[in-house]
């Protein structure tokens, strides 16, 4: 597995990561949940990404990787859903931080996301504070933003975080041109997010309603097809080679799927030709496309 700087931070980060939404389900088994984190660490990936929202994911992380967490980086996210606490608030991320370091049974956060946050948060600045009352506490190692548009412009150019997370794949593709070049001046690490565009090609109608309607219906107007490739191979490729992303997280609770996606990535860049077709494709078509939260 490619292992990256992930920007000035000093961390190493795999190509891909494990997006660890699905292991928070309740309804995938825990002795699964335990197979499929083992899975990954075997494999070589070092970055593990969770939140607090994600149902039991911290819990199953902290439980079962425990003596492993030498082994990789552990991101997470804060700033809501703290008994006692305002949402977005600094008490709040205060609270948060200390709740994922007992939940994950760590004595550090290797990245602290706000989550998606809105800019009038940002903006007031104590939420930013409080990641760095935990750096300089010891912590976390990098205080960093999950999230799009406007709000994720801000808070790269406020100098005040060390790390991004946000949606780059072939149906949102306007962060490679915009705020990748700009957090690679400054040093920041970049994780993509979603970098399968939600696997839209799964519907041969639009999935009204569905996680992947919106980049679905991007996919038809730029009548991208994947020619000698397959879909999956496409779309992780393009975003896991994008210049400016270290690593890419993907969403499994399936050990098989998460093993495909390893040999994926492991192929190394798309052809530059096949990455000048799709990048054409998105921007003779974009109509005004925002970053999917």
């Amino acid at each position: 597995m490619e292992r990256r700087a992930f920007g000035t931070s000093g961390l190493e980060v795999s190509v891909l990561g494990l997006g660890a939404g699905q292991v928070g389900d309740g309804r995938l088994a825990e002795d699964d949940a335990a197979r499929l984190l083992h899975a990954a660490l075997d494999a070589g990936i070092t970055l593990i990404d969770t939140a607090r929202g994600y149902g039991l994911s911290e819990e199953r992380i902290g439980r079962h990787l425990a003596g492993r967490r030498h082994e990789f980086v552990l991101s997470t996210k804060v700033g809501y859903d703290i008994p006692g606490q305002a949402d977005w608030t600094g008490p709040a991320v205060t609270a948060g931080i200390e709740r994922a370091l007992r939940t994950l049974q760590t004595d550090h956060l290797d990245i602290v996301h706000l989550h998606s946050c809105d800019l009038d948060v940002l903006r007031r600045g104590d939420v930013i504070e409080a990641l760095d009352s935990a750096r300089a506490a010891g912590k976390i190692r990098v205080a960093a933003y999950s999230g799009e548009n406007e709000e994720l412009a801000w808070a790269v150019e406020s100098g005040r975080f060390g790390s991004l997370q946000t949606s780059i794949n072939i149906c949102d593709q306007r962060d490679i041109d915009t705020i990748l070049p700009l957090a690679d001046g400054r040093g920041m690490g970049v994780i993509a997010k979603r970098p399968v565009a939600n696997a839209p090609w799964r519907f041969a109608e639009q999935p009204v309603g569905d996680y992947a309607e919106e980049y679905w219906v991007r996919l038809q107007a730029m009548g991208l097809q994947p020619g000698a490739f397959e879909w999956q191979d496409l779309a992780l490729r393009f975003t896991a080679f994008a210049p400016g992303v270290h690593s890419c997280i993907v969403g499994t609770s399936n050990i098989d799927h998460l093993r495909a996606n390893i040999e994926l990535v492991g192929r190394g860049p798309l052809p530059a030709d096949v990455v000048a077709h799709v990048r054409g494709a998105f921007q003779r078509n974009d109509d005004n496309w925002r970053g999917e939260v």
